[in-house]
């Protein structure tokens, strides 16, 4: 069966207008002589003017984002003397947000007619907030990554200097590494106001988890914190703070020991958070004679500098009772 062949639409102003609304396009005329401008309604909705009004330059400058307003001055007046197309993105300022505009045209009198030339505004505001998404996305990926790496050259030279062969170096190295690898790998949006990293309590049970199956019987540390959400930032450091305290009680501590039990207990007020690490049936402890060595450094520097807090010991004969103090605000940040 023989189809017949389409008769060629021919186009009419209706149908142009409705492919003009269809791409989201806003005409605009502009007077060479009297410098006025005439949009279509669209173009009025889009700058906040009255439809069908004839306005001046100067009139939209006003509504042109301060930090553009002379470039987009500069690059209008330099149309007529520009050869083909030209194209400039600039802000607007309309009813208190910021829309980005494009506007297109033809240069050197392309296109005049009596005395007028002829172009469109586009709204690519979604395009912009877009670009400026991955832009700051990009300086986010460098700024981590530039952390990370100062955290992993910190660590390497406290951990040079806290041990004495290469095998324990690279021991202690990995287990600091690994730790902050669990604590990245928690870090996910909460809903609410949370936080937006890990809850508190998995943050420490996740961390605490490879040294629970090394005694007699599974279970010797407990974990019982407030559903309380932590931070990125913050997730990183408490990772070194619970490791190094972790590291310590496996060496000298109640986790050195086979019955040995570790309490991990948290308190939260208006402005603070308290977490309280309580050392039990290891063996017995006494305070340091001396100023203590680079990893009560490291703790003490974490927990003044990064969560504006304090650290304070208690050598009991049951065991070190450690209570890490910190500003809440900078716990969640």
């Amino acid at each position: 069966m023989k189809t017949q062949p389409t008769s060629p639409v021919v186009w009419t102003a209706k149908h142009l207008r409705l492919a003009i609304d269809a791409a989201g396009v806003a005409l605009w005329s502009w007077n060479v002589d009297d410098d006025t401008l005439t949009m279509d309604a669209r173009g009025c909705g889009l700058w906040g003017v009255e439809p069908d009004r004839t306005v001046t330059f100067e009139d939209l400058s006003s509504r042109i984002h301060p930090a553009d307003r002379d470039r987009v001055r500069a690059a209008f007046s330099a149309t007529r003397g520009l050869v083909g197309p030209y194209e400039i993105d600039f802000r607007i300022m309309h009813s208190n947000e910021v829309r980005w505009i494009s506007a297109r045209g033809q240069g050197d009198d392309q296109g005049i007619v009596g005395r007028v030339m002829f172009g469109i505004f586009l709204d690519v505001t979604g395009r912009k907030q877009a670009e400026e998404g991955h832009e700051l996305l990009a300086g986010e990926m460098s700024h981590r990554v530039k952390n990370l790496l100062a955290i992993a050259t910190g660590l390497t030279a406290i951990t040079s200097r806290s041990t004495t062969t290469s095998t324990d170096m690279a021991r202690e190295l990995t287990q600091r590494l690994t730790a902050l690898d669990r604590a990245h790998d928690l870090v996910r949006p909460l809903p609410g106001s949370e936080g937006k990293a890990a809850l508190l309590g998995d943050l420490i049970a996740i961390l605490l988890a490879p040294y629970d199956d090394m005694g007699a019987f599974s279970g010797r540390i407990r974990v019982s914190v407030p559903r309380m959400g932590v931070g990125e930032a913050a997730a990183t450091t408490l990772a070194l703070v619970v490791h190094e305290l972790a590291t310590n009680s496996l060496k000298y501590g109640a986790l050195s020991v086979p019955v040995g039990m570790l309490d991990v207990s948290c308190s939260s007020q208006e402005e603070t958070v308290v977490v309280v690490w309580t050392e039990r049936g290891g063996p017995a402890v006494a305070a340091p004679s001396g100023p203590g060595g680079y990893g009560s450094k490291l703790l003490k520097r974490a927990m003044t500098r990064q969560f504006d807090g304090s650290i304070e010991r208690e050598w009991n004969e049951a065991g070190v009772v450690v209570t890490l103090t910190m500003n809440k605000s900078y716990l969640v940040s």
